[in-house]
């Protein structure tokens, strides 16, 4: 009898998501894995917190449909807006062993590991931004040892990833600009964190304009580390996830428009399925 297909479902509102996934495959290779862009309806980012909420919601649904117990909110946007509320409203309607997580709480955890003196810039959309989730998460994480978080949205940085012009002139600017405004707020910040999970492939124009000694997070590394951590710590879940390697793709997007933009962020060619949300 062929085992069971119980993947992890990784979400993303469009493509960023992938670097995410990426970084799952490379530590987890044995795990079964399903990704969902809704790359129809995004970007996220400037849609309102209901909006946002019912989008992801319609999302994680169709993941447990498909199979999937754990669900991984790869996508700060949908993690600041939406998770909490999935978390405490409705995942209590679901089976007692449904699990849904986010990309903001192991980065958060994280930070300890970079800064030394407690002063942290943040990059993100600008809904991750105005949704005040990391200061809030690190305010409660931290203790005291976070003495100030300074907060840069960057509306242009995916437009111009997503428009393959990363290494445009265009590009330059637009990060220099906001990562100047970043450290003039506050010139004190030590380690940055790269909340938009686009940001990866503007990492070696952001390396150019990051002051020297400033460290950067980024949240594919630290996020995986903490998935795999978190299983351990569960195998109740752990035992429910499916493990022979298999990787499948849906979007929500024309399929060939899919295929084609995701090789940018995950790195290669792939395969993907077109998929309707209610």
């Amino acid at each position: 009898m062929a085992a069971k297909f119980q993947p992890i479902g990784v979400f993303d509102s469009g493509y960023g998501g992938l670097t995410i996934l990426k970084e799952f495959i490379q530590a987890m290779p044995n795990y079964d894995f399903i990704y969902l862009g809704d790359n129809a309806r995004a970007p996220y980012g400037s849609r309102s917190f209901e909006v946002v909420y019912e989008y992801t919601l319609q999302s994680v649904e169709k993941l447990f449909e498909m199979g999937c117990n754990l669900v991984i909110l790869a996508c700060n946007t949908a993690s600041a807006k939406a998770l909490r509320t999935i978390q405490q409203n409705d995942l209590p309607k679901f089976s007692q062993n449904k699990r849904v997580l986010g990309v903001i709480r192991p980065a958060v955890e994280s930070i300890g590991q970079f800064t030394r003196n407690g002063h942290v810039g943040i990059l993100g959309t600008v809904g991750t931004v105005l949704s005040n989730s990391y200061p809030i998460e690190l305010e409660k994480w931290a203790e005291g040892k976070v003495l100030k978080t300074t907060q840069e949205a960057c509306p242009i940085w995916v437009p111009l990833v997503e428009n393959n012009e990363i290494d445009s002139p265009g590009t330059d600017y637009f990060v220099e600009k906001n990562i100047r405004n970043l450290i003039a707020a506050d010139p004190e910040i030590d380690s940055i964190i790269l909340a938009c999970t686009h940001y990866p492939l503007l990492l070696p124009v952001i390396k150019k304009f990051v002051p020297e000694g400033v460290k950067i997070l980024e949240q594919g590394k630290v996020v995986s580390a903490s998935l795999v951590e978190y299983l351990k710590r569960h195998p109740e879940i752990d035992e429910k996830c499916s493990k022979s390697g298999i990787v499948k793709y849906y979007s929500t997007e024309s399929i060939d428009v899919f295929e084609k933009n995701a090789t940018t962020f995950i790195g290669k060619e792939l395969k993907g399925e077109k998929l309707t949300l209610k």
